[in-house]
């Protein structure tokens, strides 16, 4: 199957931060879109836009040639694809399934198997670029999965992304996009430390972010989290809750892996105490807030 705007009907699944920018781009590109999404008012400027709503994930299924999904939880997936209302129960044969959920590595691989046995194509591509990289289109998405499966979905994901990678067989998008969150998760806790420090020395921070922003201690965060931090902008481009999820999901699968992952475990700690306290709608940039006293 070619898919293309004039020859494929898309769904999409999850229209929260990242989802809705990511829909918003598809029908940018011209592509013929039907929407789902738990609270219908997500949904809506899409559906004045001229997406198709659907009330639930089987009607969307049969009626689309590819179908990507952008949930909350792992939880959440297993729902969509293996509930007997689910997306694998309801497709038609030879339908493209896409999971962009950052989910479980062995639920990608049990999804795969369950989908082959009915002839669906399925995919884990979870991506990483928050709510800026989604609405200008610069996701990076990692994809595991069959190539042939991944050659057929890259001009969807070269609508969302600047950075498409298959990284290998099932599950390998999990796998990618771990390692992608222990970078983040170990990486933030020195960008506040940074910020923090500065600030506790009687620098200007903005003024030390030009310094140390382009030098060896240069990073995404850096540059697009820590300005929020110094602004006192903790709104969320990706939320505390999710990333919890992620990092808990990273050290299963680590422990599984026998690796040790202190920074990790480190990080999990801080940001469950920012959770506690009040902070788990926040962005993940509000890890800053435990460094200010």
């Amino acid at each position: 199957m070619k898919i293309t705007p004039e020859s494929a009907s898309i769904g999409f699944i999850g229209l929260g931060v990242m989802g809705r920018s990511m829909a918003a781009n598809l029908m940018k590109t011209g592509y013929q879109l039907h929407v789902h999404t738990r609270t219908r008012d997500k949904g809506q400027a899409l559906i004045e836009a001229g997406a198709q709503w659907h009330d639930s994930p089987a009607s969307l299924a049969r009626v689309c040639d590819a179908i990507i999904t952008i949930v909350g939880m792992p939880e959440d997936v297993e729902s969509v694809y293996l509930g007997k209302d689910g997306l694998i129960a309801n497709s038609r044969p030879r339908t493209l399934l896409i999971d962009m959920t950052t989910s479980s590595p062995a639920l990608a691989k049990r999804i795969f198997e369950t989908g082959q046995e009915k002839e669906l194509a399925c995919l884990d591509a979870p991506v990483s670029g928050g709510d800026i990289g989604a609405r200008n289109a610069k996701l990076s998405i990692m994809v595991g999965g069959e190539e042939d499966a991944f050659n057929t979905a890259l001009p969807l994901f070269e609508t969302m992304g600047a950075n498409c990678v298959r990284q290998g067989p099932a599950g390998s998008g999990q796998h990618t996009k771990m390692a992608n969150q222990i970078a983040i998760a170990s990486g933030m806790l020195g960008v506040c430390e940074a910020m923090a420090y500065a600030k506790q020395a009687g620098l200007d921070q903005e003024t030390v972010l030009k310094s140390i922003g382009s030098g060896a201690a240069g990073s995404w965060s850096l540059s697009n989290l820590a300005p929020r931090m110094i602004a006192g902008d903790f709104a969320p481009g990706f939320y505390v809750k999710h990333f919890i999820k992620d990092l808990r999901i990273a050290i299963e699968s680590a422990k599984d892996l026998g690796l040790e992952a202190p920074g990790l475990e480190l990080a999990i700690r801080m940001y469950e105490k920012l959770a506690a306290e009040g902070g788990e709608n926040l962005g993940t940039q509000a890890l800053y807030r435990l460094y200010q006293g």
